[in-house]
């Protein structure tokens, strides 16, 4: 292991420039960005996956991101972001031994092929499941099969087992997870970027200059409270609600869609594409920004939108909700009449805006993506560091 630097390999279903997955992504982007700013070399294994409409590349390349080497292996198979890369073995022999390799994702074949690799090369890896090591959604059933088979050894044979909230902590030992595996890294905030309206979002979309808006940004999917969102609409018929993300293909959007037709809330539900980078620049034209899922291992929007000034309303199923202090954000139940009296709350109060758009800001000057790059970094020294030692018992017996 080097004296100051470390060798880190990244391993991940999807890559930047994707924004279509969420969150992780962005994380993802973020975390690299720092430790390669303080002196460590990051390879990232990944597919040629960008969204869930379009064929990914049939070739593999090699990029530069974040100032770390990208390899985007052929893909010439995917369902949603699980993609065959039959290159993967060729890719891994090319890459120098690492002290330690992070495995970003479950159930797809990169990552657990990279901790299969791991095992057998004795690369001690940590794995950070994104909040997908509980099944839910889709083929639950199978899933269960599938993680007592197929994944099995993946979290069985991380040195550390890495999670975004306590709310993840605690699903992950619940599932078997022993406590001393688990580390709570948490997720950092964006750096306060102000609240200058300057955008163009309400001449763009046809909202009247005096009209309210509600914001949602993130995959239109199931379990993310979409549906608590335009019930919200509809009761306060002086708002308009935009929904900025891709649609993730769960039928939710039929539901937009439908809510777009009704007299009740025709013009005032309007959805936006995703885009290559955060949308920083709508969090500050809303006058309240909503996260009501049923389950999130954190939640990277609702931290944008805090640095951005603007009022969070996040459900206590968000991992980000145990990082707002009183009076940051309103935390409510992953209940249809909860988050509509919350926005209801937000919008008709300029007491309470105003302090949540202070708090916000106060919460991203507290959790700085520097603060979380030191505790992993830390991570990944305990278990290079444990692994190294290991070794030189056996070779001194």
């Amino acid at each position: 292991m080097n004296d100051t630097g470390l060798r880190i390999l990244f391993a991940a279903p999807v890559w930047a420039p994707s924004r279509a997955f969420g969150g992780p992504v962005v994380a993802a982007g973020q975390l690299v960005r720092r430790l390669v700013a303080r002196g460590n070399d990051v390879d990232v294994i990944t597919t040629t996956i960008v969204d869930l409409h379009s064929r990914p590349p049939l070739r593999s390349s090699i990029g530069a991101v974040d100032g770390a080497t990208v390899r985007y292996l052929s893909t010439p198979l995917r369902y949603r972001w699980m993609g065959i890369t039959p290159t993967l073995p060729v890719a891994l022999a090319r890459v120098n031994r690492p002290d330690v390799a992070h495995i970003f994702g479950f159930r797809d074949p990169v990552t657990t092929g990279v901790a299969a690799w791991c095992r057998i090369a004795r690369v001690p890896y940590v794995f950070e499941p994104l909040g997908m090591f509980e099944p839910r959604l889709r083929k639950v059933f199978l899933k269960r099969a599938l993680d007592a088979t197929l994944y099995r050894g993946v979290a069985r044979g991380a040195a550390a087992v890495v999670v975004a909230s306590q709310r993840e902590a605690d699903a992950v030992t619940a599932l078997g997870i022993s406590d001393g595996k688990v580390r709570v890294r948490g997720n950092g905030f964006p750096e306060p970027f102000g609240s200058e309206v300057n955008g163009d979002l309400r001449s763009r979309l046809g909202i009247p200059t005096k009209a309210q808006v509600i914001l949602y940004v993130g995959r239109i999917a199931a379990g993310k409270g979409i549906e608590h969102l335009l019930e919200a609409a509809r009761q306060l018929t002086q708002t308009h609600l935009v929904i900025a993300g891709p649609d993730d293909r769960h039928g939710t959007s039929a539901l937009v869609h439908r809510a777009q037709q009704l007299a009740a809330t025709s013009g005032r539900i309007h959805t936006l594409p995703v885009t290559d980078e955060p949308p920083h620049d709508l969090y500050p034209q809303a006058d309240v920004f909503v996260l009501a899922s049923a389950g999130e291992s954190f939640g990277i929007v609702a931290a944008e939108a805090a640095a951005a000034g603007t009022p969070v309303i996040v459900s206590d199923r968000c991992g980000i909700a145990g990082f707002f202090q009183d009076g940051e954000a309103l935390v409510v139940p992953y209940e249809r009449a909860a988050v509509v009296e919350a926005v209801r709350r937000v919008l008709a109060d300029p007491e309470l805006h105003a302090q949540l758009a202070r708090g916000g800001v106060a919460a991203a000057r507290r959790t700085s993506w520097g603060r979380v790059t030191d505790v992993q970094e830390e991570i990944y020294r305990e278990v290079a560091s444990r692994t190294a030692a290991t070794k030189l018992s056996t070779e001194a017996s």
